[in-house]
């Protein structure tokens, strides 16, 4: 499967934004979709995973923040971020791991998209 991210852009503390992550390839439903974000200097971390049954995962750092959700129908994949904050400043990767486990690691990840560059500004 390939993935393309996208959606990122300069936001205020406090406001929203919506990433897409759009996949090409058979049978995106069984795959598990994953979010993580590098920040410069630093290594990346996990974000988010929705599982193949749908089922949704997130790291400490974002829960109550931020949704995974997954169109199925459109091969896509969406992280919702609300209350954002200037240390969610990354650029955001999503990946997908063909075993539809959605696990807080890179290495449960196959494949991984291109990144989309996420500045909050405070």
């Amino acid at each position: 499967v390939q993935l393309q991210a996208s959606g990122g852009g300069l936001v205020q503390a406090g406001g929203s934004l919506r990433l897409s992550c759009a996949a090409s390839g058979r049978a995106f439903s069984s795959y598990g979709i994953g979010w993580f974000r590098q920040a410069p200097g630093k290594d990346r971390e996990f974000v988010a995973a929705i599982r193949s049954d749908g089922s949704p995962y997130y790291a400490n750092s974002v829960k109550g923040r931020f949704t995974i959700s997954r169109d199925n129908a459109r091969n896509t994949v969406y992280l919702q971020m609300n209350s954002l904050k200037p240390e969610d400043t990354a650029v955001y990767y999503c990946a997908a791991d063909r075993y539809g486990s959605g696990g807080g690691f890179s290495d449960d990840y196959d494949s991984w998209g291109q990144g989309t560059q996420l500045t909050v500004s405070s």
